[in-house]
């Protein structure tokens, strides 16, 4: 995408924002909505300036999802420079409250569940882009002050050279064998989007629900006697070095593991079932450079975009289409239908605090 095409695709994205504020009784700030003019052959708008050099985007590690390559395009395309920032969701929204009064982040990306608390706590505010109309309504907020640009499913990661003679384990009951003490990990739940995504697909999985977190703290305690380890950070690393040989994490962390760094990790979706894990992301409200956060935000839901977090092994929210080499390297799809339930992620946002709780209290004490 040229740098002219992002101006296009912004001088669109703010134009609509003009009219919809208008249609609700506000007033147009001509400077906030953008010029609108003709068409160009190609059927673009007349373009705006992005006038930002910088955008900071909170939780975009280099090594997850991709985000090195997105950042890297996004800065080649647009000339908006993008440093990567290795937050994760609790520690990007903490980061977001502290700094409420002086914003430094321009957008922010995080776990589904964190994006609707981010809205929640007035920290973010709407941004409606191009490509906002194809995301589906259950996957982002009428408003558009959080959207998902893609998804993955919660995971056994297994690095196999590592098992010290243990079989791959293929269900959640399996892990609490004696024979897999000290070789599993999550990311602790109550900082890591990732981390609650994995104890509410334990509990679903086991016979819990979001109001009844029994079944997957007890199997969590368990765990925590055999040997569990809670990284607070991202930990693809730790299973590829064999530090943790079994993380349960989102499955394209596994399969870029093994198809891109030729590492020997086998991908399993659990036999009891699993859960999906929307990721979304944010426009922060007052940004210190609003311009370059829209561009980002419009990239993510590009074609480019999606095409880039689909080589990460992630499944796009846009249809677009994912090339034939990542979906072969991929578990089947039958298999995705038939373990991979998508909970009421609003629910999971209402029952975080609780959970929190019984987790201190019952496994983290």
């Amino acid at each position: 995408m040229s740098n002219r095409k992002v101006r296009a695709r912004l001088s669109a994205a703010l134009a609509a924002v003009a009219v919809l504020l208008a249609a609700c009784g506000g007033e147009q700030d001509p400077d906030q909505a953008g010029a609108t003019g003709e068409g160009t052959e190609d059927g673009e708008t007349a373009e705006a300036e992005i006038t930002d050099t910088l955008v900071v985007s909170y939780n975009s590690p280099v090594e997850w999802a991709n985000w090195g390559q997105v950042l890297k395009a996004f800065t080649e395309q647009t000339g908006v420079e993008a440093p990567s920032d290795p937050k994760n969701s609790g520690q990007t929204i903490a980061a977001l409250e502290a700094e409420a009064a002086n914003p430094q982040a321009d957008t922010a990306y995080y776990g589904i569940v964190f994006g609707i608390q981010a809205a929640e706590r007035g920290l973010v505010e709407p941004y409606q882009g191009p490509n906002f109309d194809e995301i589906p309504a259950e996957l982002k907020a009428e408003d558009g002050s959080w959207f998902t640009v893609h998804q993955g499913a919660i995971a056994f990661l297994v690095n196999t050279d590592e098992l010290g003679g243990a079989p791959v384990p293929e269900c959640w009951e399996d892990l609490t064998d004696p024979q897999y003490d000290g070789l599993v990990g999550f990311l602790d739940p109550t900082q890591a989007a990732v981390g609650y995504s994995v104890m509410t697909a334990a509990n679903l999985a086991l016979g819990g629900s979001l109001d009844d977190w029994s079944p997957g703290l007890e199997w969590a305690s368990t765990m925590r006697g055999n040997g569990l380890a809670l990284p607070a950070q991202t930990a693809t690393a730790a299973v590829q070095q064999g530090e943790i040989p079994i993380l349960i994490d989102a499955d394209f962390n596994g399969y870029k593991l093994a198809n891109d760094e030729g590492a020997p990790i086998e991908v399993v979706l659990p036999c009891e079932g699993t859960i999906a894990i929307p990721y979304v992301m944010s426009l922060i409200k007052d940004a210190p450079h609003p311009d370059g956060g829209k561009a980002l935000l419009d990239f993510a839901l590009s074609d480019e975009g999606q095409a880039l977090f689909a080589e990460s092994y992630l499944r796009p929210v846009r249809d677009v289409e994912v090339p034939s080499e990542i979906a072969d390297a991929m578990l089947p799809a039958d298999q995705y239908a038939e373990r991979v339930q998508s909970p009421d992620f609003a629910e999971m946002n209402a029952t975080q605090e609780a959970f929190n709780e019984r987790w201190n209290a019952e496994v983290a004490g």
